[in-house]
């Protein structure tokens, strides 16, 4: 995993450079679900939903997508590929690597960074079902979604490379 975190230095930064950094952090954290892991193992399903490594990788895509690219800079789902319903953000299709999911997963990031730069926290997402909100709100939101799905990641790989010692 990278050593690129970033909210220790910005402990005394502006609003936005803090929520900028916890973002960045938890994007890294999500990245970490995949570390070390065998392609086996990253679609590895230990829970009845669709969650396994892997798909908590792409539904991570799904996120950074859905409110960067649609919420903000206003392009439809269909344009970027992605689908109408949450739900379906977690199916695996048979192309689905850790390399490729990764790399679409930085691309949707940067992609996202670029977009937000864009604007000021006060601005206005207007193409959202909830109606209008502003960038602070996503932001906020994307930390929270983000650092679930990485603590869900942390479990599964426990399962992973722990599961058989489990009570012994």
């Amino acid at each position: 995993m990278s050593d690129d975190y970033r909210t220790e230095a910005t402990l005394t930064g502006s609003e936005r450079e803090q929520l900028e950094a916890f973002l960045h952090d938890n994007r890294q954290e999500v990245v970490g679900v995949l570390e070390g892991l065998t392609e086996e193992q990253a679609r590895r399903r230990l829970v009845p939903s669709l969650t396994s490594p892997l798909s908590i990788v792409k539904h991570a895509v799904f996120v950074e997508k859905v409110w960067f690219h649609a919420s903000l800079a206003g392009r439809t789902r269909a344009e970027l590929g992605i689908p109408e319903a949450a739900e379906e953000s977690w199916y695996l299709t048979p192309e689905d690597t850790v390399e490729s999911v990764l790399a679409e997963y930085r691309r949707a990031w940067a992609e996202a960074d670029e977009i937000a730069a864009a604007y000021s926290l006060d601005d206005l997402a207007l193409h959202n079902r909830r109606g209008p909100l502003t960038l602070r709100w996503i932001y906020a939101h994307m930390i929270e979604e983000l650092a679930r799905h990485a603590g869900h990641g942390d479990i599964l790989r426990e399962q992973i490379f722990h599961g058989d010692n489990f009570g012994s």
